[in-house]
């Protein structure tokens, strides 16, 4: 059976509070950012956390791997280098938003463009009735 760890983050995000969840299974990693507004108390965020947990939308899994032994300080700098590079800077968590925030943004360009498609068609329809209408001698 996995073992499932989970961390909850506040901090000031110029104007809002923001509390970001994390659920670790085995070596995955997903997150959920909420939004509180003003300055949450302890108790408010344990009766948020009791009551809308199981209403959070987390993120699709990330694989996160352990923290390995510490090298030598210039290897660690090379090392640090060449990920800044190849992945970009931000955490896991920051990753894991920014790819729910990708698919949240690809849904709403889906959506959009079906509206825009379906407009499109009724238009052509009403357009096509008019014609016809006109041919009947009316």
């Amino acid at each position: 059976m996995d073992r499932v760890n989970g961390t909850l983050t506040v901090f000031f995000e110029d104007p809002f509070w923001i509390g970001v969840f994390e659920r670790r299974t085995g070596e995955e990693l997903s997150v959920c950012k909420i939004t509180f507004g003003a300055e949450p108390k302890e108790y408010e965020v344990y009766d948020f956390i009791l009551r809308h947990y199981g209403d959070l939308k987390f993120s699709p899994t990330v694989r996160s791997t352990g923290k390995k032994k510490a090298d030598n300080p210039k290897r660690r700098q090379r090392a640090a280098k060449k990920q800044v590079r190849q992945t970009g800077i931000g955490t896991k968590s920051q990753q894991a938003l920014q790819k729910q925030r990708e698919m949240l943004k690809e849904e709403r360009r889906k959506n959009v463009r079906e509206k825009k498609e379906a407009w499109k068609r009724q238009k052509f329809i009403l357009k096509q009735q008019k014609r016809k209408e006109k041919h009947k001698g009316h």
